[in-house]
């Protein structure tokens, strides 16, 4: 989710930067959901599904970051994972330390009672074992525990394939692992979390031991790289495909429509094991749309819907501490709660802003200068 997505020499997709932008606002509004109880009465309808946002970032990774290593591939370059490692590190790190700074240092940002230990954020192993009841804070890190999983071994397996002249065979790695997510989530879910369904706290342990885990979570990443596969080394397949961008994001819409029926009940047998995937398949789709010649996302230029790709990554990490912030120094204001939404979402933006101009801009010119 902190990446922007133009590939090598290859025109802007400004496709991916619409659904980006699309991604942070409906996780916002799920999130908002979820902690504001003086919410407007039209978005519980609009944001409960708000949470597939993540999946959505999932799928643009998986993309991106392993179609600009394929690319590599392509041209016969050797993949350097200290180059890769560096890029990533730069782009992720410094945002992400500053805003485990201010849960720590400043009370005040924390929209609930207790967090993790800090090493847990330090070394991306929070997803790992989370209790979201007792260390609920800045919860939402998970998610880039998931990518930072993904960022190490990425690289590491692709090296290997390649040294190993193993790469034309790869495709059945990712089929592997495909069917590794299914069996790990049955297995996850009769062992882990069917013994604590009649727990008075059971949906703790669905989120612990079914939703945070990145082993339960590779479904969007795989989808994610398996498009690049084919965008990247299937010039004659994508040739085909890309003729039908429109029809494309339909079928995804069709899609995430069975999906949002079939989570209705998250924690649900059917919705655990088949939920992730389908979403990520669904958003797969929606992503092969955008990046089709012929969709109307593709042609699409706005430079509001890029400004907020570009502001997606600081947001994110910041969001519900700032709604938290605004909820309370306007709760004795007695504001409507449409005005205290449209509040919380430009304090989101300022503060994301500021983070924007004053560290990652910064920080990316450093990157630049070091690897160059």
């Amino acid at each position: 989710m902190s990446e922007q997505f133009t590939i090598s020499s290859h025109k802007k997709l400004y496709g991916l930067d619409h659904l980006r932008a699309f991604a942070i606002i409906f996780v916002f509004l799920f999130h908002y959901f979820i902690l504001s109880s003086g919410q407007p009465k039209w978005l519980p309808g609009l944001a409960k599904f708000g949470w597939t946002g993540v999946d959505l970032f999932f799928v643009l990774s998986g993309f991106l970051i392993s179609s600009q290593l394929f690319e590599q591939i392509k041209k016969g370059q050797n993949l350097s994972f200290k180059v890769f490692f560096l890029k990533r590190f730069f782009r992720i790190i410094p945002t992400y330390w500053i805003t485990v700074g201010l849960y720590y240092c400043f009370p005040v940002f924390r929209e609930k009672e207790a967090l993790p230990s800090i090493w847990k954020f330090l070394t991306f192993t929070q997803n790992l074992g989370l209790n979201l009841k007792n260390f609920g804070t800045f919860s939402h890190a998970w998610s880039l525990c998931v990518e930072e999983h993904f960022y190490l071994f990425l690289p590491i397996f692709l090296i290997f394939l390649q040294f190993s002249k193993l790469f034309n065979k790869s495709y059945w790695l990712i089929i592997v692992l495909f069917l590794f997510g299914f069996a790990i989530r049955i297995y996850s879910y009769n062992t882990f979390y069917l013994p604590k369904i009649n727990n008075g706290d059971s949906w703790m342990y669905w989120y612990k031991y079914i939703y945070y885990p990145t082993y339960n979570r590779l479904d969007g990443l795989l989808v994610g790289v398996s498009i690049a596969g084919i965008y990247q080394f299937l010039p004659n397949i994508w040739f085909k495909i890309s003729k039908y961008g429109n029809h494309f994001l339909i079928l995804s819409l069709i899609i995430l429509t069975g999906a949002y029926f079939l989570c209705e009940d998250s924690q649900s047998y059917w919705a655990s094991i088949f939920g992730f995937p389908l979403i990520a398949i669904g958003y797969g789709f929606m992503i092969i749309g955008a990046i089709c010649p012929t969709s109307f996302l593709y042609k699409w230029e706005s430079k509001v819907t890029t400004y907020i790709a570009t502001l997606s990554y600081a947001i994110y990490l910041t969001h519900k501490g700032i709604i938290h912030i605004t909820h309370q120094l306007l709760q004795s204001f007695k504001i409507d709660s449409n005005l205290m939404l449209l509040i919380s979402i430009v304090s989101c933006t300022i503060f994301a802003v500021l983070l924007n101009q004053l560290i990652e801009k910064p920080i990316m010119k450093l990157r630049n200068k070091i690897i160059n």
